[in-house]
């Protein structure tokens, strides 16, 4: 992956410090991220939730 395409991902994602102090890390789950962001379905509608409802006794 680019330096510069890292580094502005890394900033854009508030990783700074991280991208400083372990930057094959982030590079390694930067390169991860792009290579399955298209195994990722935007729902039709942007309301939708992909999950249920977060609240306690839905679903029990």
């Amino acid at each position: 992956m680019d330096q510069t395409l890292l580094i502005a991902l890394a900033k854009a994602a508030g990783l700074e410090k991280a991208l400083a102090e372990f930057p094959a890390d982030v590079a390694t789950a930067a390169a991860q991220a792009m290579a399955n962001a298209g195994a990722v379905k935007v729902p039709d509608d942007p309301r939708a939730e992909p999950w249920p409802p977060m609240r306690p006794g839905v679903g029990l």
